[in-house]
């Protein structure tokens, strides 16, 4: 049985070589975290890297038409299973998963499907893609904000929004305790 990485360069690797993909604009097991910061006490230490593979983000397959220059790429939010919480590699992606995105690309028959955008499926045009530099990475449009995912820019800023609301409560609180 071929792990993930051989799986990776035996079928996907010649593929985007074939496409006209140049090593820079592939990259492996890429993180996208340093880890997150964990504090107790006087001790402070770092979880481990976070990697695009088996993680609880959002599975998206994506549709390219090979039938000449794309105008757009199709996306389609792969959801998790009824209390599941991520893939991993020995609970990996079932194929009777892909049931509803399947119906929804097309059907056996080769009938033109009714194929819209919806809370699982958007479209993004390739000129978009192409001034992005490539880069497939897209959020659902439709999908509820987490801010576990937001830019650490708005993160810290929401942080900061909080600690003062906190300390404006504190205040309050000390108040009433000193009469």
């Amino acid at each position: 049985m071929l792990s993930e990485a051989d799986t990776c360069r035996t079928y996907v690797l010649p593929k985007l070589y074939a496409a006209g993909w140049t090593d820079d604009q592939i990259n492996e097991q890429r993180t996208f975290t340093d880890g997150r910061i964990m504090v107790a006490g006087t001790k402070v230490w770092r979880r481990p890297q976070k990697r695009a593979d088996y993680t609880s983000i959002p599975t998206n397959v994506l549709f390219f038409d090979r039938s000449g220059p794309p105008t757009h790429v199709w996306y389609y939010e792969q959801p998790l299973p009824e209390g599941r919480k991520n893939y991993t590699k020995t609970a990996p992606i079932q194929f009777e998963e892909f049931t509803d995105c399947i119906a929804w690309w097309g059907n056996p028959r080769g009938l033109p499907a009714d194929r819209r955008e919806n809370d699982r499926a958007w479209k993004v045009p390739a000129a978009e893609l192409l001034a992005a530099n490539c880069n497939l990475d897209r959020k659902n449009p439709r999908a509820k904000e987490d801010i576990t995912h937001l830019p650490p820019d708005q993160l810290a800023a929401s942080i900061l929004e909080e600690e003062q609301r906190i300390a404006t409560l504190m205040q309050g609180i000390r108040q009433l305790l000193a009469r």
